[in-house]
């Protein structure tokens, strides 16, 4: 890994090898208004949603993000990719790159962009499970799209699956 901007990839192997003993990592849902957080532990097993971040100035988010990353001993990110449903990349694609990469940069950690294709409906589908009330369905609805997020990206890390 470069130690002077970090690493953003799509392909989970690279990522898989910038982090060899594993460790905590913090998943990403980029919204316009908001971030949805999710984190897992450092075995990789669970993704757990966390708080949904109001989304502001980069500056400022990234100060939010890096309190989670020290308080949490973060050593990786990922960040939902918003493909198209044929798999190509919108303005929200670019937008989630260009996050990704000033974020690395920041927080001198390896990030993994994850098709987050069906995250938002899946997590939706499981609040509705629950029987969750919309108005709290809208609260928690993008720290539990990020906590699907992760869960498929540890999934393929710790089962070797790329």
């Amino acid at each position: 890994m470069d130690e002077s901007t970090g690493i953003v990839t799509d392909n989970a192997l690279t990522y898989g090898d910038a982090l060899p003993e594993g460790g905590a990592l913090l998943a990403l849902d980029l919204g316009t208004k908001t971030i949805g957080v999710a984190t897992c532990d450092a075995g990789w097993r669970y993704a757990t949603a966390g708080k949904t971040v109001p989304r502001s100035k980069f500056t400022k988010d990234i100060g939010v993000l890096r309190a989670i990353v020290d308080e949490r001993s973060i050593k990786g990110i990922v960040i939902g990719l918003p493909r198209n449903m044929d798999g190509s990349e919108g303005p929200r694609a670019q937008a989630s790159r260009a996050y990704a990469k000033n974020l690395a940069k920041a927080l001198l950690l390896p990030v993994l962009l994850w098709d987050e294709r069906w995250s938002t409906s899946s997590a939706e589908a499981a609040m509705l499970g629950q029987d969750m009330s919309r108005a709290k369905r809208a609260e928690k609805i993008d720290s539990h799209a990020a906590a699907i997020i992760l869960q498929g990206a540890i999934d393929t890390l710790a089962g070797g699956g790329f």
